[in-house]
């Protein structure tokens, strides 16, 4: 069975570069324009893994990750948050792993890129 990746973000660019990086390693992948897209999907179904802008209209990737922590998944059950953004000072990086997100990736990224930091959240 395929891994499912929920990719959030504002620029369709960058959801369609994911997109295409992630069906090449065999994930199912759904889409996000912002963090309340994101959090209704969240609500009705559960992704392996969100790739999480920083930066968006409506809901940020911070205001979503709050909200996201609030979503009743058990313990194991819970996707993993992977940041990706351009924003890379240690005070935006430790503010993310403390709000919840389990590990970043700077914009723009590649498919080695991406791939190394899901297995290092254990879903590649």
């Amino acid at each position: 069975m395929s891994k499912s990746c929920l990719v959030v973000d504002d620029s369709k660019v960058i959801r369609k570069v994911a997109r295409h990086i992630l069906e090449s390693m065999e994930f199912s992948v759904d889409e996000a324009a912002d963090g309340q897209e994101a959090l209704t999907f969240c609500r009705a179904n559960r992704p392996d893994v969100i790739l999480l802008d920083w930066n968006m209209p409506v809901m940020s990737g911070m205001e979503f990750l709050t909200a996201f922590n609030d979503l009743d998944y058990g313990f194991d059950e819970r996707p993993r948050v992977v940041f990706c953004t351009t924003e890379n000072s240690i005070d935006h990086i430790r503010a993310a792993i403390e709000a919840g997100a389990d590990e970043y990736v700077m914009k723009p990224f590649d498919r080695e890129t991406l791939e190394g930091k899901l297995q290092l959240v254990g879903v590649a």
